[in-house]
């Protein structure tokens, strides 16, 4: 519970005129006089004013639109930003810190203060987690591998995995394993999705950068440098010794050949593929198709294929 005052100090903005106590963060039609709501067109707007919603959220730019004053509106420049940090202050902490009963943990494990390790949970001996993360149930930590702050790891997620890199025998046709013994580094306030593997470096590091989200059911191989708020749809797949720079979006069942690299603030649309060693450039633009091109190159190209 906070009052509408202590939410606008959440957000930065300046004390309204009205100091009414919020409990909850709400969608517009099942929003009461303790919710918070959000706005951030002129139709959404007029929805949230006809509701019986506590506070609200707008974009500042539709202060001139032709509504009329209200103080329960807060004008802000990101309404929906906005709300998510009100939403994380009132939710406040969503675990209690310890180690479950049924965990594992083994020899040398550090683990940080305010940090939840759930049932089932495997902490391989050496591993390194820092201050208020949440391990969730049944998540595999393997040797090798160093967690930063605030880090949350759903369930079933495994970090530090071997990777597959194998080396042929030209003569016999038979594979032998490459060496899989360097670190996976997780850096602060990364959020790692169910059932999402990565793998450890094999002479080096693999790394996430710091602020980095990863949905559900992700593979990230061997030596793969992830950057800093990267953000990762489910069911891609980055083969071994990739780069993604900071601030990549990539879409769902995005696959990445090895060695490859997509840059700073590069959008990868659901499904694109990438051939190893490509080199995905320039920040905001959209890539898509198998293999990854331009967006308007892609469009011009399935045009084509309707007029045949």
């Amino acid at each position: 519970m906070a009052s509408m005052s202590k939410v606008a100090d959440w957000i930065g903005v300046s004390a309204p005129l009205l100091d009414v106590e919020i409990t909850e963060v709400s969608g517009i039609e099942a929003a009461n006089a303790n919710s918070v709501v959000f706005a951030v067109d002129e139709a959404t707007l007029k929805k949230a004013l006809a509701s019986t919603a506590g506070t609200i959220l707008a974009n500042r730019n539709l202060e001139e639109a032709d509504l009329p004053l209200d103080p329960r509106v807060l004008w802000v420049g990101d309404a929906k930003y906005a709300f998510a940090v009100v939403g994380k202050h009132l939710r406040g902490r969503a675990f209690e810190a310890g180690v479950h009963p049924s965990a594992v943990v083994g020899k040398d494990v550090v683990i940080g203060i305010g940090t939840r390790v759930g049932p089932g949970a495997v902490l391989e001996e050496g591993v390194v987690v820092g201050r208020d993360c949440n391990l969730s149930a049944r998540v595999v930590i393997h040797s090798g591998t160093a967690l930063g702050d605030r880090v949350i790891v759903q369930a079933g997620a495994v970090l530090g995995s071997t990777g597959f890199g194998y080396a042929r025998n030209g003569q016999t046709g038979e594979y032998l394993i490459f060496p899989q013994q360097g670190r996976l580094i997780v850096e602060d306030d990364v959020e790692i999705g169910a059932n999402t593997t990565i793998d450890r470096g094999a002479l080096g590091e693999t790394r996430i950068g710091r602020g980095t989200k990863i949905d559900n059911l992700v593979h990230i191989g061997h030596n793969c440098t992830i950057g800093k708020h990267v953000v990762i749809a489910a069911q891609t797949g980055i083969s071994g010794s990739s780069v993604v720079e900071d601030e990549a979006i990539l879409g769902g069942q995005v696959g990445i050949g090895e060695h490859a690299t997509v840059g700073t603030g590069v959008i990868l649309g659901g499904g694109a593929g990438v051939l190893s060693g490509k080199k995905m450039r320039g920040p905001g633009e959209v890539f898509w198709g198998r293999p990854a091109r331009p967006l308007k190159e892609y469009l011009r190209d399935l045009a084509r294929l309707k007029q045949r």
